[in-house]
């Protein structure tokens, strides 16, 4: 991955933070791609204010920002070779509960937000004959209990990774995801805190997986390097599952 550039939304925490700390370890250059430039320039710092990686703030819900974004990226490094969009919010709850913000607050972030990134970053990628990995999620291929509009977005994130994966193939552009089961990210950690124990809620939530667990982020960082590496040269259109087990 030596020089590589890599643009990550997303890129400020949980499995994000992570891919770009894999990614800088191995020689690439890195822009963090999210919302908040106060967590933006929190993750520089966690990342040690490495000259390789930069912050750049925008909102994968606009297209006008992914493609602002991605002008940015090629402005500064004269390419693209790999997107990981992995940029994306949870919510559950009944049905009839949700309300029209939030179905499209989670289809504007997950869905949209990943098209559009893709959309605006192919042109470069197909230049560089780079890849894309996307973070789906289990609940992407299979349902959930009362997580109806969240396995919706992730369905659709599937199923937009296969079709991209064909429609590009051509170009020598690979398309692949990760489909991550629960990762012990700053937002596991705020469900686990609004847990009356947080001990038994985690167990609880472990209890499904085959191996004992939940993830880390670094397990799933891991499988999205593997995705954008030479070493996945034959891999396309692939759902990497990292889940202990979950959908197997």
């Amino acid at each position: 991955m030596q020089e590589k550039r890599i643009l990550i939304s997303g890129g400020t925490s949980g499995i994000g933070l992570a891919t770009a700390k894999l990614f800088l370890s191995a020689g690439a250059k890195v822009a963090l791609l999210g919302r908040s430039a106060q967590r933006g320039e929190a993750a520089l710092q966690e990342l040690g204010e490495n000259e390789q990686a930069i912050f750049v703030q925008g909102d994968v819900s606009r297209r006008a920002d992914c493609q602002r974004v991605v002008q940015q990226v090629e402005t500064l490094w004269g390419g693209l070779d790999v997107l990981v969009n992995s940029a994306g919010i949870y919510v559950e709850g009944a049905i009839e509960d949700m309300t029209e913000e939030q179905i499209a607050s989670v289809l504007d972030i997950n869905v949209k937000g990943t098209y559009y990134l893709s959309q605006a970053a192919v042109p470069l990628l197909k230049n560089a004959k780079g890849n894309i990995v996307n973070v789906a999620s289990d609940a992407g291929v299979h349902g959930n209990y009362y997580c109806s509009l969240y396995c919706a977005s992730k369905g659709a994130v599937v199923l937009f990774t296969k079709a991209l994966a064909l429609e590009l193939a051509g170009f020598g552009v690979r398309v692949n995801a990760i489909a991550p089961g629960d990762i012990m990210t700053p937002l596991t950690e705020t469900q686990l805190a609004a847990a009356s124990n947080r001990e038994d809620a985690l167990r609880e939530m472990a209890s499904v997986y085959p191996l004992g667990r939940i993830g880390t982020a670094q397990e799933a960082a891991a499988a999205i390097k593997f995705l954008a590496s030479a070493e996945a040269a034959f891999i396309t259109g692939t759902i990497l599952s990292v889940d202990g087990g979950l959908t197997a």
